[in-house]
């Protein structure tokens, strides 16, 4: 089989003819630059031999409602699509600190009110440091004037036929301008703040409600305007619905109900859906497969600050969803022998991926990693034969 037949057999949960899919979730700036010379992804992954992936993101304006694409987005950031903008939603960036970490303050321009936020990186990553919504009233400004992105279908196609069956076309359910994640939950929580919008959910639940509502609909428009877009599977969902950070009450109160219909809206687009939950999620696996998705991650274990048992979620859901991740980049990538290495991944074999319907892959992000353990981690894989 090639990278690509591999990819789809496992999320269509078949016992494959040949070895176990490997692959890593995306595959940061910082490592390539600092451990690889700069290379790419792709050349990431023929490198280490392992199964492919190509992340698309690709918006288009409407020119008929005087959309326009942001000119101050020079270069996209990582993953991040090209910003929309139009006469009552503008975006102006002021960088206010190069070093030693950047900061820069975005100013949302309306007609009705200016708002702002503030984006803090270093060199592994970037952070929300000032949120938008400051004011419940605020998410009225987003209601009424934020631009609302559709999908480039051609510039998708073009890329996903060029990329051809090398491994698996993956994209995204949008996050919100300059900053965001695919589910509602998880962009209403980086636009207000966690913390707020946990104490949101008991001080004013419609409020919250309400404002789900808004983003649902800016990403339900965007999800019917996929269809024939080639992707192989489309990520939703986010870290903030885990359940180490929010309960299992809120999770089915105020993340269920609005991500379940998108991934619905999705499956009669023509895509697949992976749902992204990085940290606890052994509490909600049966209401997230409920929500039936055609594959969950990142089954991040406890040693890694999450809370999968492998064994016992292949068990309980293994049947519905293909399980994506299991692996522990922590404690395996770095400081370690290659054997204790090749013996985690022939664990999560063992644990979730004999009868098929597993992709053995990272438990989200990695930066610092040895050479010498990725490429064992991608040989034993592809050892795992069926």
């Amino acid at each position: 089989m090639n990278s690509k037949e591999r990819f789809i057999a496992a999320l269509d949960r078949k016992t494959l003819p040949d070895r176990l899919p490997v692959t890593t979730h995306h595959v940061q700036p910082y490592f390539l630059n600092k451990y690889m010379n700069g290379i790419s992804s792709s050349e990431f992954f023929e490198y280490f031999g392992m199964d492919p992936i190509l992340w698309i993101t690709a918006n288009s304006p409407d020119e008929k409602k005087g959309e326009y694409f942001d000119p101050t987005q020079k270069e996209p950031g990582f993953l991040e699509p090209r910003r929309i903008c139009s006469k009552n939603w503008r975006i102006e960036p002021e960088i206010i600190q190069n070093k030693p970490h950047k900061i820069v303050r975005y100013r949302f321009i309306t007609p009705g009110k200016t708002l702002s936020m503030v984006l803090k990186s270093n060199e592994y990553t970037s952070w929300v440091s000032e949120n938008l919504v400051k004011e419940p009233s605020d998410i009225e400004i987003i209601a009424e004037y934020a631009t609302i992105p559709k999908c480039d279908i051609k510039e998708v196609n073009r890329l996903a036929e060029d990329f051809g069956q090398k491994g698996l076309v993956r994209g995204f359910i949008p996050f919100f301008d300059v900053y965001g994640q695919s589910g509602c939950w998880q962009d209403a929580a980086v636009l207000y703040g966690i913390q707020n919008l946990i104490m949101k959910t008991f001080e004013d639940p419609l409020w919250v409600h309400h404002f789900l509502k808004i983003l649902f609909i800016r990403k339900k428009v965007y999800i019917e305007s996929m269809k024939r877009a080639k992707f192989d599977i489309i990520e939703h969902g986010g870290g903030d619905a885990s359940t180490t950070v929010i309960s299992p009450q809120i999770f089915e109160d105020f993340v269920a109900p609005y991500d379940a219909e998108l991934i619905t809206l999705a499956h009669q687009a023509g895509q697949r859906v992976v749902y992204h939950t990085c940290g606890g999620m052994m509490p909600v696996l049966e209401t997230i497969a409920a929500m039936r998705p055609d594959a969950m991650e990142t089954f991040t274990p406890k040693n890694m600050g999450g809370d999968t048992n492998l064994k016992e979620a292949k068990k309980r859901i293994g049947d519905k969803v293909c399980l994506i991740g299991g692996f522990d980049q922590y404690h395996y990538f770095n400081n370690c022998s290659p054997e204790k290495t090749r013996k985690s991944v022939r664990q999560c074999f063992e644990d979730a991926g004999k009868k098929g319907g597993f992709i053995i892959c990272l438990s989200d992000h990695f930066f610092d990693a040895e050479i010498e353990l990725i490429k064992a981690y991608a040989d034993e894989a592809k050892s795992c034969l069926y």
